[in-house]
């Protein structure tokens, strides 16, 4: 049996600004292990198809836009013998080459983690409140509207884990999709994300899922990446509705 890689990741790419990505990719091709980046690409028109031709880059042209989770699970076949390690990974991100190394000498401690995360910082070093706790309707609605954030202030606090240290490692509910690195046996015994959500909310039904078969995900903030974070669906009437609609689904899926 050929003997597997130390890691893969995928990245799912549609309208993506060509720096970010460039920079995103280059990080991870400087992690000095064994490794293999697909990137999935959900353009009509294969925009992606000769911009990254480099070595441990796999291109794969999807055709259509499928989605973020569909997306990524396009390559579960590829990876379940390819790799110890999984990670998903948003076209806007950086960290430095020794990050992914040290997440997986934790993962691998930890025979009932299936996934870990770093802290998240904004490109000017803020923290970014990327561990949550399982969303409330509430919740939801006084983040897009902000007429209700004084409202649901407390709600919103706890929902960040606002009144924990987050300089320390703990098991959060679930865990924001920037960035996300697997036991590949894990992710593909999840079957992936559900690809149901287009887009938003697949980061916190897979994590639901990860409760559900007695695992944990961790929160590990001694290694920090960098996230623009979009916020699109703040700003786009389109991606309010795909927001919106996802919202829907998780809550009809595992209840309010």
């Amino acid at each position: 049996m050929k003997e597997k890689i130390d890691i893969s990741a995928s990245i799912v790419v549609y309208k993506e600004d060509i720096d970010e990505l460039s920079k995103t990719i280059q990080c991870f091709l400087n992690t000095p292990i064994k490794k293999r980046l697909f990137l999935i690409d959900n353009t009509l028109n294969k925009e992606f198809e000769d911009v990254f031709d480099l070595k441990d880059v796999e291109y794969i042209a999807v055709g259509k836009n499928v989605g973020f989770g569909a997306g990524h699970n396009i390559i579960l076949n590829k990876i379940k013998n390819l790799s110890n390690y999984h990670l998903v990974l948003n076209p806007d991100v950086s960290f430095n080459s020794t990050v992914i190394p040290n997440l997986i000498a934790k993962l691998k401690r930890h025979e009932i983690v299936s996934m870990i995360a770093p802290k998240v910082l904004f490109p000017n070093g803020e923290h970014q409140y990327s561990c949550r706790r399982y969303p409330r309707v509430s919740e939801l609605l006084a983040r897009r509207f902000k007429f209700l954030k004084p409202i649901f202030k407390s709600i919103i606090y706890k929902g960040e884990y606002k009144e924990k240290n987050l300089d320390s490692s703990f098991f959060a509910e679930y865990i924001a999709g920037c960035f996300h690195l697997y036991k590949t046996k894990d992710f593909i015994e999840l079957n992936g994300f559900d690809d149901r959500y287009f887009l938003y909310m697949e980061d916190v039904d897979i994590c639901k899922k990860i409760s559900l078969s007695d695992k944990q995900k961790l929160y590990y903030p001694k290694e920090e990446i960098t996230h623009v974070l979009k916020q699109g669906s703040s700003k786009d009437l389109n991606l309010f509705f795909r927001h919106t609609s996802s919202a829907i689904k998780y809550f009809l899926k595992w209840g309010i």
